[in-house]
């Protein structure tokens, strides 16, 4: 899945225009890399929409990963191997959307248009969905006592959640001389306070909140930088060495760590040595996230084009999973859990993704993930944005 196009040679290098400059999908964007209606100006081959294939692919590797995680969840249990694969995925995969989310949230101002984005974008697919994932947990797991709360974000519409909150900051770090060591002061704060409390997964939300800091510390020069031959070379072993020693350490380590919902204390450490795994921690989610950015394809693919429907992928995917563990699915099918069983179950959450980022999956969904929704907003409003 990871390999660099035409072996290892070096892909064009992407060059970033600002955001204002295209009338990109605004919610495709509350996801991933494009999320703030941002075009880039590609190199890529004749024909191209104008959008950069380096990050489209990125997009969509990172939401298969996603998806394929969330249904290894029920099964993986016996298997050490897929323990260590799930281990591994865990430490980057988020991490590495976060920090490209950052990365295109660089021009964020808070001005009237990109309010207007951040609104119709993030805001309202999380209200809806958060309300869909709900009802669905109460009536099709069977379970009345199921809250509806927007405060209390469900499974994985956490992320819009944290997503809306990260952006609404950017201007602050933006102004602040050493953003990314405060940032990660506060991810550390988080880690070390069980009182947070669960409204809107706010520990969640700190202890990721030094990737979206980094991506929006980083530059275009960070990205060729990672897309040299070299790098790519070297991204491989570094793979390797993670998954052999998440396999050893596979048995003995609570997967708690990788949520980052919980503090330390609630893991059963001391503050002290927590404080330390959790710096330990970031350390390997950088250097795993630049080694599948570098892997990442920078020319146009046969899945490029899906880059663009990361979000329906996204929000939709936990259904398929939910209905599965909601019909018992995974306790009657025993051998799910085996060899045999987990290549299928990774084949079609892969396949399955896949389909709800294509095209017509996304302009069916796209009345909630990217609506106009102009009779919301003064006229004055809606205009102060770039003229096009």
């Amino acid at each position: 899945m990871f390999h660099a196009a035409h072996g290892y040679e070096r892909a064009p290098a992407p060059e970033v225009k600002e955001p204002e400059t295209t009338p990109t999908s605004r919610a495709a964007t509350a996801l991933a890399p494009a999320t703030s209606g941002l075009k880039s100006a590609p190199r890529t081959a004749p024909g191209a929409t104008g959008r950069d294939a380096y990050f489209d692919n990125a997009k969509y590797l990172a939401i298969v990963l996603v998806a394929v995680a969330h249904a290894w969840e029920p099964v993986m249990e016996g298997s050490r191997a897929t323990r260590a694969l799930y281990m591994v995925i865990y430490t980057f995969h988020m991490p590495a959307f976060i920090l490209v989310s950052g990365y295109f949230s660089r021009s964020y101002q808070g001005k009237p248009h990109q309010l207007r984005r951040l609104l119709t974008g993030i805001a309202l697919p999380y209200v809806v969905f958060e309300v869909a994932y709900s009802l669905f947990a109460r009536y099709g797991n069977d379970d009345p006592s199921q809250p509806i709360s927007l405060l209390d974000p469900y499974y994985l519409t956490w992320f819009l959640a944290a997503l809306f909150i990260w952006r609404l900051t950017t201007p602050l770090w933006r102004i602040v001389r050493w953003p990314l060591p405060i940032a990660l002061a506060i991810g550390a704060l988080a880690t070390l306070s069980p009182d947070i409390g669960a409204d809107l997964n706010l520990a969640r939300v700190l202890q990721f909140l030094p990737f979206f800091v980094l991506g929006l510390c980083l530059k275009p020069e960070h990205f060729r930088m990672l897309r040299r031959r070299e790098v790519r070379l070297l991204a491989v072993p570094v793979f390797a060495v993670a998954l052999v020693f998440a396999y050893w350490v596979a048995p003995r380590v609570d997967l708690g760590w990788f949520y980052r919902s919980s503090s330390v204390q609630d893991l059963g450490w001391p503050w002290w040595s927590g404080l330390v795994v959790i710096i330990a921690f970031f350390g390997c989610a950088v250097l795993l996230s630049a080694a599948f950015l570098a892997l990442v394809p920078g020319r146009r693919a046969w899945f490029t084009v899906l880059g663009t429907g990361t979000i329906s992928g996204y929000l939709l995917h936990g259904f398929v999973v939910k209905a599965a563990d909601y019909s018992g699915l995974f306790e009657s099918q025993k051998w799910l859990g085996g060899p045999v069983g987990l290549v299928v179950v990774t084949v079609f959450a892969a396949g399955m993704v896949t389909l709800l980022c294509s095209p017509p999956v996304r302009r069916a969904l796209k009345c909630v993930t990217e609506p106009e929704m102009k009779w919301a907003f003064r006229q004055d409003a809606a205009e102060a944005g770039p003229r096009r």
